[in-house]
């Protein structure tokens, strides 16, 4: 195994991907930030608790499993999304640890337009890996790593470490 980010990375790296995100959004009030369960809700809950403590301004965080707009075997049917946010005319920042073929991403989505309609849908990702299989990119990227299809991208939150398998 082979660590790619530290942990003195680790921190560093969020806190750039946050200030990109309030650099490139004007109006923080719009924005309601997606966690993609279960590996980008804790990153998605850092990006938020940095924006309070750069920016005073607690942008909401809503949670959103997948299950059922997966398109693979591991599909779960009836899996209910249930945002206390109304997404209408919002930013939406869909966030995750690893963006590897864009399934993952393009299932978030479809299940976001399911609930409403945003402004916008932006994507947060903490490393993009490459291989992509749909036409999906990040706007807001913490590392880019190639890698080949055999290996594996392991972002540990707990131990703020990623690294290759």
């Amino acid at each position: 195994m082979k660590t790619i980010i530290d942990s003195e990375q680790f921190g560093r790296t969020l806190k750039r991907m946050t200030h990109e995100i309030i650099e490139r959004n004007e109006d923080l009030s719009k924005i309601i930030l997606v966690g993609i369960e279960k590996k980008g809700t804790p990153i998605a809950n850092e990006i938020k608790n940095l924006i309070k403590t750069f920016e005073n301004i607690d942008v909401p965080l809503e949670l959103i499993d997948i299950g059922s707009h997966r398109d693979d075997h591991k599909k779960i049917p009836d899996v209910k999304i249930n945002f206390k946010e109304n997404i209408n005319d919002k930013i939406i920042i869909l966030v995750d640890d690893v963006l590897y073929t864009g399934r993952t991403v393009r299932a978030a989505m479809d299940a976001i337009v399911e609930i409403g309609r945003p402004a916008k849908i932006e994507l947060a990702v903490f490393v993009d890996r490459g291989h992509r299989e749909l036409p999906i990119r990040a706007d807001f990227i913490g590392k880019n790593v190639p890698t080949s299809k055999e290996e594996m991208v392991v972002c540990d939150f707990f131990n703020k470490e990623v690294s290759i398998r």
